[in-house]
């Protein structure tokens, strides 16, 4: 078997074009003529995506249309957990590749609509149109001769009152397009929207927090009852206000304070809130921030049973420890 292999090996490295490597892979690539699918490699060999993010987003980018990607039906297909899962869901989300919007059914109900973008930054911007040729020029026929005048009855000198000419009729005017100085006031444009908040560093710590945060909001305001397409839209907002040593109680009496009756978007008021009373970063907090020292310990997933659990480095969760020693 090993002999045979080995021969196998031989004939397709003979077949590589080039000079192999000295060391590294080698690549023997086949053509495929069905069943294959392009990924650029600006995916491939994304530099902050982890392995599991892009080994997720080539799987998605491989589905049919209208295939199903979500949390539960990723992780019956797979022998990652829902966490594991949910956290490269959320990269590519990050990453400009996975778009999640909440979008009203014609029958009332409420729905999230999933969009993969094989390459990020082109959801949204026009396709150039395609370009018609240009006939080309053609000479023109030479113009016919003129027919000669045909004599008629001689015409009448132009008709006169007394000894004065009538004179000719004036031409129409023409109608004018109203300058945008004449347009009326009410048709000026509106103020663009303010963009929501951005931290300069999204933590997992600050992200697990604010996420947190938006999710309790519902237990001491049942008017903001958040969906989770919302909370993962407007946690790095509420991350901004953290990062900016807001107190996540201060965040949460600003967000529940003087509500207006009825909340008809609870969503867009807490965006509303978030983007227009953020307050300013303290001073100093540029120059604080690198010397502060790590307090939270971060989270990290069981690599036996894909429990979380805290620990400065990753491996078992203390029950799977004791098993191990156990055994």
């Amino acid at each position: 078997m090993t002999t045979q292999q080995g021969t196998a090996l031989t004939h397709a490295l003979a077949e590589v074009p080039g000079p192999l490597p000295a060391s590294g892979v080698i690549h023997v690539a086949t053509p495929h003529t069905s069943r294959f699918t392009i990924v650029g490699n600006h995916l491939a060999q994304h530099a902050e995506l982890s392995l599991t993010a892009i080994g997720l987003g080539t799987h998605i980018q491989s589905l049919p249309a209208g295939s199903r990607i979500g949390i539960k039906a990723l992780a019956a297909r797979f022998p990652e957990g829902e966490t594991r899962i949910a956290a490269a869901l959320r990269e590519l989300e990050a990453h400009g590749y996975l778009h999640r919007t909440r979008v009203r059914l014609a029958n009332g109900r409420i729905t999230t609509r999933t969009v993969f973008c094989n390459q990020p930054g082109t959801m949204g911007a026009p396709r150039p149109e395609p370009l018609t040729p240009t006939p080309a020029p053609t000479s023109a026929p030479a113009p016919a001769p003129a027919p000669a005048p045909t004599p008629g009855p001689a015409l009448a000198p132009p008709a006169t009152r007394g000894s004065m000419p009538v004179p000719a009729p004036e031409p129409a005017p023409v109608p004018q397009t109203p300058t945008p100085a004449s347009a009326p006031t009410g048709s000026a444009r509106k103020t663009p929207a303010r963009l929501l908040p951005q931290p300069r560093e999204l933590t997992a710590e600050l992200r697990q927090t604010a996420s947190t945060l938006l999710a309790d909001l519902r237990r001491h305001a049942p008017e903001l009852v958040l969906s989770e397409a919302d909370i993962e839209r407007l946690t790095p907002a509420t991350a901004t206000w953290l990062e900016r040593d807001a107190h996540p109680d201060i965040i949460r009496q600003a967000l529940t304070t003087d509500l207006p009756q009825p909340v008809k978007y609870p969503a867009k008021f807490v965006r509303h809130r978030l983007t227009v009373l953020l307050p300013p970063p303290l001073p100093g907090t540029e120059e604080l921030l690198p010397d502060r020292p790590t307090l939270v310990i971060p989270m990290q997933n069981c690599e036996g049973c894909e429990r979380g659990y805290r620990s400065r480095v990753p491996g078992h969760c203390r029950g799977c420890r004791a098993q191990l020693s156990a055994a």
